[in-house]
Protein backbone atom coordinates (compact mmCIF):
# COMPACT_ATOMS: atom_id res chain seq x y z
CA UNK A 1 0.00 0.00 0.00
CA UNK A 2 1.23 3.77 -0.54
CA UNK A 3 2.49 5.96 2.34
CA UNK A 4 0.84 8.66 3.21
CA UNK A 5 2.40 11.74 4.46
CA UNK A 6 0.33 13.44 7.04
CA UNK A 7 0.87 16.85 7.42
CA UNK A 8 -0.58 18.57 10.99
CA UNK A 9 0.57 20.55 13.36
CA UNK A 10 -1.80 19.43 15.94
CA UNK A 11 -0.62 16.27 17.95
CA UNK A 12 -4.35 14.83 18.50
CA UNK A 13 -5.34 15.21 15.26
CA UNK A 14 -1.93 13.53 13.60
CA UNK A 15 -2.74 10.59 15.57
CA UNK A 16 -6.67 10.43 14.93
CA UNK A 17 -5.28 10.45 11.19
CA UNK A 18 -2.69 7.92 11.73
CA UNK A 19 -5.27 5.55 13.08
CA UNK A 20 -7.27 5.91 10.14
CA UNK A 21 -5.13 5.32 7.71
CA UNK A 22 -3.39 2.68 9.17
CA UNK A 23 -6.47 1.24 10.00
CA UNK A 24 -7.18 0.64 6.02
CA UNK A 25 -4.10 -0.40 5.36
CA UNK A 26 -1.66 2.51 4.66
CA UNK A 27 1.79 3.25 5.91
CA UNK A 28 2.00 6.48 7.49
CA UNK A 29 4.75 9.51 8.06
CA UNK A 30 3.79 12.62 10.51
CA UNK A 31 5.15 15.82 10.09
CA UNK A 32 3.83 18.38 12.04
CA UNK A 33 5.19 21.62 10.35
CA UNK A 34 6.63 22.79 6.42
CA UNK A 35 10.50 22.05 7.55
CA UNK A 36 9.32 18.44 8.74
CA UNK A 37 7.47 17.73 6.07
CA UNK A 38 9.57 19.07 3.49
CA UNK A 39 12.48 16.90 4.72
CA UNK A 40 10.30 13.78 3.59
CA UNK A 41 9.32 14.89 0.49
CA UNK A 42 12.96 15.42 -0.56
CA UNK A 43 13.74 11.67 0.51
CA UNK A 44 10.87 10.63 -1.63
CA UNK A 45 9.66 8.97 1.54
CA UNK A 46 5.77 9.63 0.44
CA UNK A 47 3.46 8.75 -2.30
CA UNK A 48 0.71 11.02 -1.14
CA UNK A 49 0.22 13.97 0.84
CA UNK A 50 -2.43 14.77 3.12
CA UNK A 51 -1.79 18.39 4.04
CA UNK A 52 -2.86 20.55 6.37
CA UNK A 53 -3.63 24.84 4.86
CA UNK A 54 -2.53 26.47 7.65
CA UNK A 55 0.57 25.98 9.72
CA UNK A 56 2.80 27.55 12.35
CA UNK A 57 5.78 27.98 9.94
CA UNK A 58 3.71 29.30 6.77
CA UNK A 59 1.12 28.18 4.42
CA UNK A 60 1.10 23.92 3.30
CA UNK A 61 0.06 25.53 -0.58
CA UNK A 62 3.87 26.72 -0.38
CA UNK A 63 4.94 22.90 0.33
CA UNK A 64 2.04 22.19 -2.45
CA UNK A 65 3.62 24.07 -4.86
CA UNK A 66 7.69 23.13 -4.22
CA UNK A 67 6.54 19.61 -3.97
CA UNK A 68 4.80 19.25 -7.20
CA UNK A 69 7.60 20.95 -9.03
CA UNK A 70 9.98 18.42 -7.73
CA UNK A 71 7.29 15.31 -7.54
CA UNK A 72 4.61 15.99 -10.70
CA UNK A 73 1.67 14.33 -10.03
CA UNK A 74 2.65 13.62 -6.26
CA UNK A 75 -1.39 13.36 -5.49
CA UNK A 76 -1.94 15.90 -2.11
CA UNK A 77 -4.88 16.13 -0.34
CA UNK A 78 -5.42 19.42 1.32
CA UNK A 79 -7.37 19.32 4.47
CA UNK A 80 -9.24 23.19 4.73
CA UNK A 81 -11.49 24.66 7.45
CA UNK A 82 -15.24 25.40 6.87
CA UNK A 83 -14.22 28.85 5.98
CA UNK A 84 -11.66 27.98 3.49
CA UNK A 85 -13.71 27.48 0.32
CA UNK A 86 -11.75 30.24 -1.51
CA UNK A 87 -8.71 28.60 -0.36
CA UNK A 88 -9.56 24.67 -1.66
CA UNK A 89 -10.31 26.20 -5.09
CA UNK A 90 -6.88 28.18 -5.42
CA UNK A 91 -5.33 24.87 -3.79
CA UNK A 92 -6.84 22.45 -6.63
CA UNK A 93 -6.04 25.32 -9.30
CA UNK A 94 -2.44 24.77 -8.24
CA UNK A 95 -2.54 21.31 -9.00
CA UNK A 96 -3.99 19.52 -5.41
CA UNK A 97 -6.14 15.96 -5.84
CA UNK A 98 -8.46 16.94 -4.08
CA UNK A 99 -9.62 19.09 -1.06
CA UNK A 100 -11.56 17.71 2.10
CA UNK A 101 -12.87 20.19 5.10
CA UNK A 102 -12.80 20.04 9.02
CA UNK A 103 -13.23 18.22 10.65
CA UNK A 104 -12.43 15.11 8.56
CA UNK A 105 -15.55 13.13 7.72
CA UNK A 106 -13.50 9.31 8.13
CA UNK A 107 -15.43 8.13 4.92
CA UNK A 108 -14.91 11.18 2.51
CA UNK A 109 -11.17 10.90 3.49
CA UNK A 110 -10.99 7.66 2.56
CA UNK A 111 -12.48 7.36 -0.54
CA UNK A 112 -10.14 10.56 -1.36
CA UNK A 113 -6.83 8.05 -0.35
CA UNK A 114 -8.40 5.22 -2.82
CA UNK A 115 -8.78 7.67 -5.58
CA UNK A 116 -5.23 8.75 -4.65
CA UNK A 117 -3.79 5.06 -4.02
CA UNK A 118 -5.18 4.28 -7.71
CA UNK A 119 -3.71 7.04 -9.41
CA UNK A 120 0.20 5.90 -7.96
CA UNK A 121 -0.62 2.34 -8.41
CA UNK A 122 -1.22 3.83 -12.49
CA UNK A 123 2.25 5.89 -12.13
CA UNK A 124 4.20 3.12 -10.57
CA UNK A 125 2.77 0.42 -13.53
CA UNK A 126 3.65 2.94 -16.29
CA UNK A 127 7.12 4.30 -14.89
CA UNK A 128 7.73 0.12 -14.92
CA UNK A 129 6.69 -0.69 -17.90
CA UNK A 130 8.28 2.52 -19.83
CA UNK A 131 11.73 1.01 -18.15
CA UNK A 132 11.41 -2.67 -19.28
CA UNK A 133 10.76 -3.91 -22.46
CA UNK A 134 7.24 -5.47 -23.15
CA UNK A 135 6.93 -9.12 -23.15
CA UNK A 136 4.02 -11.13 -22.96
CA UNK A 137 5.13 -12.96 -20.19
CA UNK A 138 4.88 -10.32 -18.26
CA UNK A 139 2.83 -10.01 -15.02
CA UNK A 140 1.35 -7.06 -13.77
CA UNK A 141 2.13 -6.98 -9.89
CA UNK A 142 -1.29 -7.55 -7.81
CA UNK A 143 -2.05 -6.18 -4.26
CA UNK A 144 -5.36 -8.45 -4.42
CA UNK A 145 -5.40 -11.31 -2.02
CA UNK A 146 -6.98 -13.73 -4.75
CA UNK A 147 -4.04 -13.00 -7.16
CA UNK A 148 -1.17 -12.71 -4.76
CA UNK A 149 -2.54 -16.39 -3.83
CA UNK A 150 -2.61 -17.43 -7.56
CA UNK A 151 0.79 -16.02 -8.09
CA UNK A 152 2.46 -18.07 -5.14
CA UNK A 153 1.02 -21.22 -6.28
CA UNK A 154 2.69 -20.18 -9.90
CA UNK A 155 6.10 -19.67 -8.19
CA UNK A 156 5.43 -23.38 -6.25
CA UNK A 157 4.80 -25.57 -9.51
CA UNK A 158 6.87 -23.73 -12.32
CA UNK A 159 9.53 -25.45 -10.31
CA UNK A 160 7.93 -28.97 -11.32
CA UNK A 161 6.85 -31.04 -13.64
CA UNK A 162 3.34 -31.76 -12.60
CA UNK A 163 0.26 -30.89 -14.84
CA UNK A 164 -1.64 -27.96 -13.98
CA UNK A 165 -5.51 -27.38 -14.70
CA UNK A 166 -6.33 -23.97 -14.99
CA UNK A 167 -9.95 -23.11 -14.21
CA UNK A 168 -11.90 -19.85 -14.51
CA UNK A 169 -14.08 -17.56 -16.78
CA UNK A 170 -13.24 -16.30 -20.47
CA UNK A 171 -10.68 -13.22 -20.00
CA UNK A 172 -9.50 -14.21 -16.70
CA UNK A 173 -6.08 -14.79 -18.24
CA UNK A 174 -5.82 -18.32 -17.75
CA UNK A 175 -3.17 -17.96 -21.15
CA UNK A 176 -0.77 -15.86 -19.19
CA UNK A 177 -0.63 -18.22 -16.60
CA UNK A 178 0.34 -21.07 -18.44
CA UNK A 179 3.00 -19.25 -20.06
CA UNK A 180 4.44 -17.81 -16.68
CA UNK A 181 4.33 -21.18 -15.47
CA UNK A 182 6.41 -22.52 -18.61
CA UNK A 183 8.79 -19.73 -18.45
CA UNK A 184 10.21 -20.03 -15.24
CA UNK A 185 10.32 -24.15 -15.44
CA UNK A 186 13.04 -26.17 -16.80
CA UNK A 187 11.27 -26.84 -20.11
CA UNK A 188 11.86 -23.18 -20.99
CA UNK A 189 14.99 -23.47 -23.44
CA UNK A 190 16.25 -19.75 -25.00
CA UNK A 191 12.83 -18.55 -26.49
CA UNK A 192 11.18 -21.56 -27.04
CA UNK A 193 7.28 -20.97 -26.21
CA UNK A 194 4.40 -23.77 -25.43
CA UNK A 195 3.34 -25.60 -27.97
CA UNK A 196 -0.98 -24.10 -27.70
CA UNK A 197 -3.86 -25.75 -29.14
CA UNK A 198 -7.47 -24.17 -28.93
CA UNK A 199 -9.45 -27.21 -29.02
CA UNK A 200 -12.94 -25.89 -29.73
CA UNK A 201 -11.37 -24.34 -32.54
CA UNK A 202 -10.98 -27.36 -34.38
CA UNK A 203 -13.26 -29.57 -36.42
CA UNK A 204 -14.50 -32.49 -34.01
CA UNK A 205 -12.95 -35.01 -36.64
CA UNK A 206 -9.91 -33.32 -37.14
CA UNK A 207 -8.68 -32.83 -33.59
CA UNK A 208 -7.31 -36.03 -33.08
CA UNK A 209 -4.89 -35.49 -36.14
CA UNK A 210 -4.42 -31.84 -34.68
CA UNK A 211 -3.15 -33.94 -31.27
CA UNK A 212 -1.46 -36.96 -32.43
CA UNK A 213 -0.96 -36.69 -35.64
CA UNK A 214 -1.30 -38.95 -38.48
CA UNK A 215 -0.09 -41.20 -41.40
CA UNK A 216 0.01 -40.45 -44.86
CA UNK A 217 -3.45 -41.38 -46.19
CA UNK A 218 -4.51 -41.95 -42.77
CA UNK A 219 -7.60 -40.45 -43.81
CA UNK A 220 -9.75 -38.62 -46.77
CA UNK A 221 -7.82 -35.23 -47.12
CA UNK A 222 -4.77 -36.28 -44.97
CA UNK A 223 -2.21 -35.76 -47.47
CA UNK A 224 0.95 -38.18 -49.01
CA UNK A 225 2.91 -36.86 -45.67
CA UNK A 226 3.46 -38.01 -42.46
CA UNK A 227 1.81 -35.23 -39.94
CA UNK A 228 3.17 -34.39 -36.04
CA UNK A 229 0.52 -33.65 -34.12
CA UNK A 230 1.16 -31.24 -31.23
CA UNK A 231 2.15 -33.95 -28.66
CA UNK A 232 4.79 -34.95 -30.61
CA UNK A 233 5.62 -31.50 -31.72
CA UNK A 234 6.07 -30.59 -27.57
CA UNK A 235 8.56 -33.04 -26.81
CA UNK A 236 10.85 -31.66 -24.32
CA UNK A 237 8.62 -28.22 -24.13
CA UNK A 238 4.95 -27.68 -22.40
CA UNK A 239 1.89 -28.22 -23.91
CA UNK A 240 -1.00 -25.79 -23.26
CA UNK A 241 -4.48 -27.29 -24.45
CA UNK A 242 -6.87 -23.96 -23.96
CA UNK A 243 -10.64 -25.16 -23.42
CA UNK A 244 -9.85 -29.13 -22.80
CA UNK A 245 -13.51 -29.22 -21.92
CA UNK A 246 -14.07 -29.49 -25.37
CA UNK A 247 -13.03 -32.70 -26.43
CA UNK A 248 -14.88 -35.56 -26.80
CA UNK A 249 -14.73 -38.54 -24.58
CA UNK A 250 -12.76 -41.00 -26.86
CA UNK A 251 -10.67 -38.71 -27.40
CA UNK A 252 -10.19 -37.50 -23.57
CA UNK A 253 -9.01 -41.47 -23.45
CA UNK A 254 -6.44 -41.53 -26.07
CA UNK A 255 -5.36 -38.23 -24.25
CA UNK A 256 -5.36 -40.04 -20.85
CA UNK A 257 -3.15 -43.10 -22.09
CA UNK A 258 -0.49 -40.70 -23.43
CA UNK A 259 -0.20 -38.84 -20.09
CA UNK A 260 -0.28 -42.49 -18.01
CA UNK A 261 2.12 -43.90 -20.44
CA UNK A 262 4.11 -41.84 -22.32
CA UNK A 263 3.06 -43.48 -25.82
CA UNK A 264 0.74 -42.59 -28.55
CA UNK A 265 -0.10 -44.18 -31.65
CA UNK A 266 -0.65 -41.37 -34.65
CA UNK A 267 -3.86 -41.37 -36.60
CA UNK A 268 -3.78 -44.67 -39.18
CA UNK A 269 -0.57 -46.01 -37.53
CA UNK A 270 0.40 -49.18 -35.80
CA UNK A 271 3.71 -48.28 -34.12
CA UNK A 272 3.80 -46.26 -30.56
CA UNK A 273 5.91 -43.24 -30.06
CA UNK A 274 7.69 -41.87 -26.92
CA UNK A 275 6.82 -38.50 -25.60
CA UNK A 276 8.27 -36.69 -23.63
CA UNK A 277 6.39 -33.08 -22.47
CA UNK A 278 4.35 -31.28 -19.94
CA UNK A 279 0.94 -30.55 -19.98
CA UNK A 280 -0.98 -27.34 -18.76
CA UNK A 281 -4.55 -27.14 -19.57
CA UNK A 282 -7.73 -24.84 -19.04
CA UNK A 283 -11.23 -24.56 -19.04
CA UNK A 284 -14.24 -22.19 -18.12
CA UNK A 285 -16.40 -24.89 -17.29
CA UNK A 286 -16.92 -26.48 -14.23
CA UNK A 287 -15.51 -30.41 -15.49
CA UNK A 288 -17.19 -31.52 -11.96
CA UNK A 289 -20.30 -30.57 -13.40
CA UNK A 290 -19.56 -32.63 -16.78
CA UNK A 291 -18.04 -35.62 -14.63
CA UNK A 292 -21.80 -36.13 -13.54
CA UNK A 293 -23.26 -35.59 -16.16
CA UNK A 294 -21.11 -38.06 -18.31
CA UNK A 295 -19.41 -35.58 -20.46
CA UNK A 296 -15.79 -35.32 -19.10
CA UNK A 297 -14.01 -38.56 -17.94
CA UNK A 298 -13.27 -38.25 -14.26
CA UNK A 299 -10.11 -40.28 -14.26
CA UNK A 300 -8.77 -38.02 -16.97
CA UNK A 301 -9.90 -34.90 -14.73
CA UNK A 302 -7.31 -36.33 -11.80
CA UNK A 303 -4.76 -36.85 -14.04
CA UNK A 304 -4.95 -33.03 -15.39
CA UNK A 305 -5.20 -31.58 -12.08
CA UNK A 306 -2.08 -32.13 -10.08
CA UNK A 307 -2.56 -28.72 -9.46
CA UNK A 308 -5.40 -26.73 -9.84
CA UNK A 309 -5.56 -22.49 -9.95
CA UNK A 310 -8.38 -20.93 -10.13
CA UNK A 311 -8.66 -17.41 -11.71
CA UNK A 312 -10.34 -14.79 -9.85
CA UNK A 313 -12.56 -12.83 -11.83
CA UNK A 314 -11.75 -9.08 -12.86
CA UNK A 315 -14.77 -7.80 -10.56
CA UNK A 316 -13.87 -9.84 -8.14
CA UNK A 317 -10.10 -8.12 -7.87
CA UNK A 318 -11.32 -4.19 -8.29
CA UNK A 319 -7.86 -3.03 -6.14
CA UNK A 320 -5.76 -4.54 -9.81
CA UNK A 321 -7.55 -2.39 -11.85
CA UNK A 322 -5.41 1.17 -11.59
CA UNK A 323 -2.29 -1.34 -12.44
CA UNK A 324 -3.63 -3.05 -15.07
CA UNK A 325 -4.66 -0.11 -16.58
CA UNK A 326 -1.45 1.26 -16.33
CA UNK A 327 0.56 -1.76 -17.73
CA UNK A 328 -2.28 -1.91 -20.80
CA UNK A 329 -2.15 1.95 -21.29
CA UNK A 330 1.33 1.37 -21.77
CA UNK A 331 1.36 -1.65 -23.84
CA UNK A 332 -1.24 0.25 -26.48
CA UNK A 333 0.60 3.33 -26.53
CA UNK A 334 4.07 1.22 -27.63
CA UNK A 335 2.32 -0.19 -30.44
CA UNK A 336 1.12 2.51 -31.43
CA UNK A 337 4.69 4.83 -31.50
CA UNK A 338 2.89 7.24 -28.78
CA UNK A 339 3.69 8.39 -25.24
CA UNK A 340 1.72 6.70 -22.74
CA UNK A 341 -1.71 8.75 -20.91
CA UNK A 342 -3.04 8.82 -17.61
CA UNK A 343 -5.90 8.56 -16.18
CA UNK A 344 -8.75 11.14 -14.97
CA UNK A 345 -9.71 10.50 -11.03
CA UNK A 346 -13.82 9.95 -12.75
CA UNK A 347 -12.72 7.82 -15.19
CA UNK A 348 -10.70 5.19 -12.79
CA UNK A 349 -13.67 5.23 -10.91
CA UNK A 350 -15.85 4.52 -13.47
CA UNK A 351 -12.99 1.56 -14.55
CA UNK A 352 -13.30 0.50 -10.79
CA UNK A 353 -17.40 0.55 -10.62
CA UNK A 354 -17.89 -1.71 -14.05
CA UNK A 355 -18.56 -5.08 -13.46
CA UNK A 356 -16.22 -6.47 -16.33
CA UNK A 357 -18.07 -9.74 -17.58
CA UNK A 358 -15.69 -10.02 -19.77
CA UNK A 359 -12.86 -9.58 -17.63
CA UNK A 360 -9.34 -8.42 -18.24
CA UNK A 361 -9.94 -9.10 -22.41
CA UNK A 362 -12.36 -6.87 -21.79
CA UNK A 363 -10.99 -3.89 -19.45
CA UNK A 364 -8.29 -4.02 -22.60
CA UNK A 365 -10.40 -3.34 -25.28
CA UNK A 366 -12.03 -0.67 -23.28
CA UNK A 367 -9.08 0.96 -23.03
CA UNK A 368 -8.14 0.68 -26.74
CA UNK A 369 -11.45 2.30 -27.60
CA UNK A 370 -10.75 4.65 -25.20
CA UNK A 371 -7.38 5.75 -26.89
CA UNK A 372 -8.98 6.58 -30.09
CA UNK A 373 -10.71 8.87 -28.84
CA UNK A 374 -8.82 10.65 -26.83
CA UNK A 375 -6.66 13.33 -28.24
CA UNK A 376 -4.87 14.45 -24.83
CA UNK A 377 -2.67 13.08 -21.96
CA UNK A 378 -5.54 12.05 -20.27
CA UNK A 379 -8.42 9.78 -20.71
CA UNK A 380 -11.54 11.06 -19.28
CA UNK A 381 -14.53 9.79 -18.23
CA UNK A 382 -16.30 10.56 -21.49
CA UNK A 383 -13.54 8.27 -23.59
CA UNK A 384 -14.90 5.33 -21.92
CA UNK A 385 -17.52 2.87 -23.59
CA UNK A 386 -21.58 3.67 -22.99
CA UNK A 387 -21.54 0.83 -20.58
CA UNK A 388 -18.34 1.66 -18.40
CA UNK A 389 -19.76 4.94 -17.99
CA UNK A 390 -22.81 4.19 -16.68
CA UNK A 391 -21.47 2.52 -14.04
CA UNK A 392 -21.19 5.25 -11.82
Amino acid sequence: MPTVLIVEDEAPARKFLQGILEAHGYETVAAENLAAAGKVLEQHAADIVLLDVRLPDGSGLSLMERALRDQPGLPIIVATGHGDIEMAVEAMKAGAADFISKPIDEARLVGALRRAADHVALQRETVRLRSERWENHQWVPSTSPQMKEVLSIIERVAKTDANVLILGESGTGKNMVADLIHRNSARMRGNQTPVVLNCPTIAEHLLESELFGHEANAFTGAGTKRKRGVIETAEGNTLFLDEISSMKLELQAKLLRALEERLLRRVGGTTEVKVDFRLISATNHELTKMIADGSFREDLYWRLRTVEIRMPRLRDRREDIPALTGAMLARLAQLRGENSIGVSSRAMDALRAYAWPGNIRELLHALERAMLFCDGDQLEIGHLPQEVREAL
